[in-house]
């Protein structure tokens, strides 16, 4: 099987490229990239020679790119996204270009084709839970607070608007917070691990107590991997971990791994329109796909910690 996966030298995307070719070493990938600031090349930089892998740089916007690339293609996979809420904030243009004129794009390539598209989507689509709600589910109403994930729920109705309207072969998967090596340096625990690792304190929003569902992006692709195989065609799936902590608690967690004091929490004022929790109930991909999360999140963040630890010449120069 032929793959093009939009956004592979991101942080996710990469990991995803690096776990397919292991998993299924006769399929080919082509990987499609901007190459903006959180991609990097050096994430894939140990396949670049791969025989069954591909790069080419450009924008998912790129209609003729596009068309081109996916004339030959079976499966797309749906990386590419401008993902920083902070960076929303301060300009949504980027946003709205990529996250929604792209899948735009890619969806409508796909659908002169008929080409199978699996979308990655997140839990931010659905907005805000109080700490005592149900966690999110499919069928959770969407309720955006940002321009991010106002656009990334723009683009998941395109999406299931593809599918409804022209019967184009489509599945989404909404995650949780992803997790683990490669994620670029700005995201809550690459940054706190690299800022004690170049003794500098870390900043937590207002009093750390919002919440997030934390999954490590290994079991995240693993899940992203059933759904294109075995999930069912126009349906969405939600991949969580069930492990939900607060900012403060994954600060102090970060600093007794890595054996700092407290007194490295440096506390700022809060994010504009700061969602409180997120928290994603994934039973349906548990029942229909029989897949749960393996990696526990203590060890995980341990793993994670150790990666930054010994890959100092990765973030470096990302942080300069």
């Amino acid at each position: 099987m032929k793959l093009l996966v939009t956004g592979g030298a991101g942080f996710i995307g990469s990991n995803f490229i690096h776990y397919w070719l292991k998993k299924y070493p006769t399929d080919y990938l082509v990987n499609l990239d901007l190459l903006t600031y959180a991609g990097n090349l050096d994430n894939l930089e140990d396949i670049s020679s791969h025989p069954h892998y591909q790069f080419v740089h450009g924008d998912i916007s790129d209609a003729r790119l596009v068309n081109k690339l996916v004339a030959d293609v079976e499966l797309i996979v749906h990386f590419a996204a401008e993902s920083h809420v902070d960076r929303s904030i301060l300009n949504s243009a980027d946003f709205i270009k990529t996250n929604v004129e792209g899948t735009r794009v890619l969806l409508e390539a796909a659908r002169q084709r008929q080409i199978r598209f699996h979308h990655i989507s997140t839990d931010e689509v659905f907005g805000s839970l109080d700490f005592n709600a149900e966690k999110f589910n499919e069928q959770s109403p969407y309720q955006p607070h940002s321009p991010y994930s106002a656009s990334k729920a723009a683009a998941d109705h395109l999406v299931r608007a593809y599918f409804h309207t022209y019967n184009l072969p489509i599945t989404i998967s909404n995650c949780s917070n992803n997790y683990g090596p490669y994620q670029y340096p700005e995201k809550l625990i690459p940054l706190f691990i690299t800022n004690l690792l170049t003794d500098q304190t870390v900043p937590v929003y207002g009093t750390g107590q919002n919440v997030r569902d934390w999954i490590h992006v290994d079991d995240h692709n693993r899940g992203i991997d059933l759904i294109i195989h075995h999930g069912k065609i126009g349906e969405t799936y939600c991949l969580g971990a069930n492990n939900e902590y607060s900012n403060l608690e994954i600060t102090k967690l970060i600093l007794k791994l890595m054996s700092f004091p407290e007194s490295k929490i440096k506390y700022v004022s809060d994010r504009p329109g700061h969602d409180q929790r997120y928290a994603i109930d994934s039973r349906k991909a548990q029942r229909e796909l029989s897949w749960s999360p393996k990696i526990n999140f203590q060890q995980g963040l341990q793993e994670t910690i150790n990666w930054y630890q010994q890959h100092s010449s990765w973030w470096k120069k990302l942080k300069s």
